[in-house]
């Protein structure tokens, strides 16, 4: 069996304005130690207390696990009051006769105008037959240290055991990795030493590196706000996806100008195609009698001097002339961006799908059917963030979490939910009358919202 890769938690320190949160998904929070059903987890609160960052915490975790160099800009998303933010993560990885319960770390330290890793700790227990090793760390890695390449040294010596040139290998791959400004464990050149095969105890430990690699590049997916900010501006249409064709496949954002037609190379355009055709399968289901097509202008020569596809997505209704899809509302637009996300996470255990405002345009009834669907009949994990209601109402208290007023403590679940009462007016008499752990609201005023915009209308005639 392929291994199979589920995000346990996600805790994150001094990102944003989270001081500390953790937010844990539904089996883990029922102790249950399984990839055999969808996992959804909705996180709600108002403006500005956290839900963001979620997202954009799953989206450098992402990154930093393909290898990819730190972006200048996370240094803005570290709190301004800190000199460190941390990401920790929980994952299980489920093997055919294996089950490994793994923990990583990432400590972002400031420097000047941009921030660097300085710390990343990979923690393993293993869960094999009846039994389960305590959960001891495998690999600590410390910029600072100068003296050890990473320790424990047990697990050193096991890399170096294996081949000589093993130890130089691991000092270049080293500092290659902080030249590059990014991960040493997931780095190219460290991850090729580490996930070699190995014959002593470190062959679990390199499954664990392999698996976590494997499932970042092609099965975790993090849609963040500025994917819906390209189509409410009616600019771009970014197609998220990913296509199986090899052991890895591809996977990313296809993005098609809504402005004018596009030219696409002979690759992009066969890949277009591909996506279209696997979301009207279920387009039209969510959309009734609709579908989408790709229109051929014909050939047109590319700047690079090769033959290109001019081409232009448009939409059919029934018997109707295709339409741009331009002119399709936003919230349609945004169901067909996020789609074929939707379909790899509906039907593959392993696929993790973030993203923040689901909402953004849907209609709240439809919103509520998809998640309903997701939860009952999908295989993967869906980790949203929206501000509409109506999920409260369609899913149980396990698969939502709320931030709060608290820094020091951003996510929380709602305590005591009776039978009788739906998640949704729970909240909102938790807004109203408290009785939670956390203040879940940060209370306004509307007289003084009120007496504010007459006084700043005011200014403005007067102006």
């Amino acid at each position: 069996m392929e291994s199979i890769v589920r995000l346990a938690s996600l805790t994150i320190s001094n990102i944003k304005n989270v001081r500390n949160g953790q937010i844990i998904m539904p089996n883990t929070y029922r102790k249950h130690l399984s990839y055999r059903n969808a996992e959804v987890l909705g996180v709600y609160g108002q403006n500005g207390s956290g839900k963001t960052a979620v997202i954009d915490a799953l989206y450098y975790l992402h990154r930093i696990m393909i290898g990819h160099p730190l972006e200048d800009k996370i240094v803005d998303y570290i709190d301004t009051k800190s000199d460190c933010g941390e990401i920790s993560a929980n994952f299980n990885i489920f093997t055919e006769d294996v089950i490994y319960e793994i923990s990583y770390t990432i400590v972002l330290q400031k420097s000047e105008k941009y921030a660097m890793i300085v710390r990343e700790t990979l923690s393993c227990a293993i869960n094999q037959g009846n039994s389960r090793s305590n959960k001891t760390v495998f690999m600590d890695y410390k910029r600072i240290d100068r003296a050890d390449i990473f320790s424990p040294k047990k697990r050193l010596d096991e890399v170096i055991e294996a081949g000589r040139e093993n130890r130089t290998d691991l000092i270049v791959a080293k500092k290659m990795a902080e030249k590059a400004n990014c991960s040493y464990i997931f780095g190219e050149s460290s991850r090729e030493i580490f996930c070699r095969d190995y014959e002593n105890n470190f062959k679990h430990y390199s499954e664990v590196i392999k698996a976590l690699f494997k499932f970042a590049l092609k099965d975790l997916f993090v849609i963040r706000n500025t994917h819906s900010g390209v189509i409410s501006a009616n600019f771009l249409l970014p197609m998220a996806f990913k296509i199986e064709q090899n052991e890895i496949g591809m996977k990313g954002d296809l993005a098609i100008s809504l402005t004018e037609p596009v030219v696409l190379g002979k690759e992009e355009k066969e890949l277009l195609d591909t996506i279209v055709d696997q979301v009207n399968m279920v387009l039209y289901t969510i959309i009734p009698g609709m579908k989408i097509a790709v229109h051929n202008y014909g050939m047109q020569l590319m700047d690079s001097g090769e033959n290109g596809y001019r081409v232009e997505l448009v939409s059919i209704r029934g018997d109707m002339p295709a339409i741009p899809i331009r002119m399709e509302s936003e919230g349609i637009i945004k169901i067909i961006s996020i789609l074929n996300a939707l379909i790899q996470a509906f039907g593959n255990p392993s696929i993790c799908l973030a993203i923040d405002e689901l909402d953004a345009g849907i209609f709240e009834y439809m919103l509520g059917e998809l998640l309903d669907i997701f939860n009952q009949s999908a295989k993967g994990q869906l980790i949203f963030t929206s501000h509409n209601l109506r999920a409260l109402e369609m899913l149980d208290k396990d698969s939502i979490m709320f931030s709060t007023a608290n820094p020091d403590r951003r996510y929380i679940r709602m305590k005591n939910k009776k039978a009788t009462n739906n998640l949704r007016n729970m909240y909102l008499r938790g807004i109203l009358v408290g009785g939670q752990d956390e203040v879940i609201y940060e209370k306004t005023d509307s007289l003084r919202i009120a007496r504010a915009f007459r006084k700043a209308g005011r200014a403005i005639q007067h102006d």
